[in-house]
């Protein structure tokens, strides 16, 4: 690393990337910006330390606004920087914090903007120096000077920096009027929709302002334009990441909304999103709207926030049954910082709508349509309120998960592809899972960004340290019964043991930087009892059978995590596996999984292979590489009183199911191991430990036994 008096900005920052096969991978790294020269770290650099990767800065780079990306239920937003002359050279880095990414996106643009400026300056010095009475003729297009590309003869700011793709055609920004703050000058197109507004009411808290339009009357398919001003006492980020939500944390403040998911990303600015909404009408007399529209939002570099709407069709989203799809013309949220009020932070919220309901009913009703439209408006009302039930609250950030509007339970299902289109992309994405799934390359997300080196050394037997109320006690299992018998012994056939723990390596403390691993020592639950059930149809929730482990444990006042391996074929079977212990201590990483939502606990499950006997071709086929089960495989969780069961349909993955084909064609010969454990995502979470592990020895098809009728079996 360079002398230290050279950088010009420094900190952590999340990079991301995709793989070969078209994962997406987060990694946190230190960055650090010096005159011309971007490099990042796994750690914070010291002495002469090399960097993982550099990139050159001079005039001809580039900052790109990425918007933003999920990742684990967490959003991040993205910038990316690249040589205009060389695109494939780049590097796209983010954080959480908006205003940190800003500060970045600047102490950038002031570093290409010397470079530039360098650059210039040595052409003109060339130019100056040059002889031109022996220099003959020549084309002023042979000089390399910066004038070559129009874009840098522009704006000083806008040719240096992008915002994604841009706003989608037609797609009237009318936070660039002249009424709305905006800027003085207005680009050619925009001076027809110049707005001119008048205050019509004060409700709520808020200014209300209807659209003054040059005539004085108005066909009855057209509807004016409205806007609510509010000011609510939350930081700008804060009431953005709350607009942005389309979860149940919504109906929290916009009593206008009945339900939302997102239909498709088009770019990290840009997104069509279906909307129902829920407004105070006569359900008996008027049916209820839904809207499909794209979603377009920047940051501006005043601090500010815009949100633009506007109604498109989607193929995704076709008009559902029993729902009149409105119209909006135009929309949106602008989000603009004021100064502080005795210490607390102020924010100035417009929101505009121009929506036609449709319908022949509310066409002919325009005070019932303005009604509705103030209703939408009142949400700006609602934000306030919400902010101010509590002292520095804190808006969580979240953004409509990847739905399909004809995905919820409620709509009716139409297939906008063919049969088979389906089927194949997700067989598609198993292969990539299964592929790319190394344990070197997962995706690690690191919350305390900024510990010292020193912080995070521990001694070597640290690692192996588990709390004792983490560790399972000894539970006698001589109750429990199951298919298949316990035989420790190494000849044992058609028959389950556990494992050591030490055999399966587990992500260490310094795992983060050091990618270091130990042995998984002890188990968190035990291993009470194995199943092996064969049926003509696939075998779901067998944790209601009666009689079974699950019941058992419950009368001594256990918890069960039940995985269910349902391995598909002419005649379906299912591996059972019961684990016991105590109930989860409140707060630990297995209690989060437990209860937690089916999307954390696919990003968590993993599952560690490995095949101690067997042939090389089994070996091999099945390795010993962990992987996310909920990636890889469809997973179905239920969670009962005492109990939570995971059934695994290997059969919705194309590669498990050929890996299938191939052990179950020698699993009379085979010993195969599998431990299960909640992966780990942070520093606090570390080490991991392992949930329960199995060890499956000589297993025959013919042993396995028919399923009871689990209908009319106790629940």
């Amino acid at each position: 690393m360079s002398n230290h008096s050279k950088v010009v900005f420094e900190g952590w920052l999340v990079r991301y990337g995709k793989r070969k096969l078209g994962r997406a991978f987060f990694h946190m790294r230190y960055f650090v910006l010096e005159p011309n020269l971007l490099s990042y770290y796994k750690r914070k650099p010291k002495d002469n330390m090399v960097p993982l990767r550099t990139l050159e800065i001079d005039g001809n780079c580039r900052v790109e606004d990425r918007g933003l990306k999920p990742h684990h239920g967490d959003v991040f937003c993205f910038l990316c920087i690249y040589n205009r002359k060389q695109k494939d050279h780049q590097i796209t880095m983010g954080t959480k914090d908006m205003q940190e990414l800003m500060a970045w996106k600047q102490k950038l643009q002031e570093v290409i903007d010397q470079q530039q400026d360098s650059t210039t300056s040595k052409h003109r010095k060339a130019f100056a120096s040059m002889d031109f009475d022996n220099l003959g003729s020549f084309a002023l297009s042979d000089l390399e000077t910066p004038l070559e590309d129009e874009e840098d003869s522009s704006h000083n700011l806008g040719r240096r920096l992008t915002i994604g793709n841009g706003p989608p055609d037609s797609l009237h920004d009318w936070t660039k009027d002249t009424e709305f703050g905006g800027p003085s000058h207005t680009d050619a197109n925009q001076v027809h929709s110049r707005k001119n507004w008048r205050l019509v009411r004060c409700q709520n808290g808020l200014r209300i302002f209807e659209e003054l339009v040059p005539v004085d009357y108005l066909p009855r398919s057209c509807t004016r334009a409205m806007k609510a001003v509010g000011v609510v006492e939350a930081k700008c980020d804060d009431v953005f990441k709350l607009v942005m939500s389309m979860d149940l944390e919504r109906y929290e403040w916009d009593c206008s909304f009945g339900y939302g998911s997102l239909v498709e990303e088009v770019d990290g600015h840009t997104g069509i999103l279906y909307h129902r909404l829920q407004l105070d009408w006569c359900p008996m007399l008027v049916w209820p709207r839904d809207l499909c529209y794209v979603r377009y939002w920047r940051f501006n570099d005043d601090g500010s926030y815009v949100v633009l709407f506007q109604s498109r069709e989607h193929p995704k989203c076709r008009p559902q049954q029993g729902y009149v799809r409105a119209h909006i013309e135009s929309g949106g949220f602008k989000i603009s910082a004021l100064k502080t009020r005795n210490g607390r932070p102020r924010t100035q919220v417009q929101h505009l709508m121009q929506i036609d309901l449709k319908g022949w009913g509310v066409n002919y009703l325009p005070w019932y349509q303005q009604r509705c439209v103030l209703q939408i408006l009142n949400s700006v009302a609602g934000l306030r309120e919400y902010f101010s039930q509590e002292d520095g609250i804190k808006a969580v950030a979240r953004i409509p998960k990847m739905l399909g509007a004809e995905s919820d339970s409620n709509l009716e299902k139409k297939d906008t592809k063919p049969p088979d289109a389906g089927k194949q992309q997700a067989q598609q994405a198993n292969v990539e899972t299964l592929d790319e799934e190394s344990d070197d390359e997962e995706d690690y997300q690191e919350p305390e960004a900024f510990i010292e080196e020193e912080s995070i050394k521990a001694d070597s037997d640290a690692d192996a340290k588990y709390s004792e109320d983490e560790q399972s006690e000894d539970i006698d299992i001589s109750a429990f019964t199951g298919i298949l018998l316990r035989d420790a012994s190494d000849k044992g056939r058609n028959c389950w043991m556990v494992p050591e723990g030490n055999l399966f390596k587990v992500r260490s403390k310094n795992f983060p930087y050091d990618k270091s691993k130990i042995p998984g020592g002890k188990y968190l639950m035990q291993l009470a009892a194995a199943d092996w059930f064969k049926s003509h149809s696939r075998i779901d929730h067998v944790a209601r059978r009666r009689g079974c482990a699950v019941q058992v444990a419950a009368e001594k006042g256990l918890f069960s995590l039940v995985v269910n391996l349902q391995i598909p074929a002419s005649t379906h079977y299912s591996m059972v596996m019961y684990f016991v212990s105590k109930h989860p201590r409140p707060g630990s990483l297995l209690q989060r999984f437990v209860d937690g939502d089916d999307e954390f606990r696919n990003n968590r499950l993993k599952l560690i292979p490995s095949v101690p006997k067997g042939s090389w071709i089994v070996r091999q086929s099945v390795g010993s590489t962990p992987c996310l089960l909920g990636k890889a495989v469809d997973c179905t969780y239920i969670r009962g009183q005492n109990y939570l069961e995971i059934d695994v349909d290997i059969g919705s993955s194309a590669v498990a199911n050929g890996v299938l084909g191939i052990v179950c064609g020698a699993i009379t010969n085979l010993v195969v191991d599998m431990a299960f454990l909640v992966q780990a995502n942070t520093v606090e979470e570390l080490p991991e430990q392992l949930v329960g592990a199995v060890r499956l020895a000589h297993i025959e098809l013919s042993a396995a036994a028919d399923l009871p009728d689990l209908d009319n079996a106790n629940s």
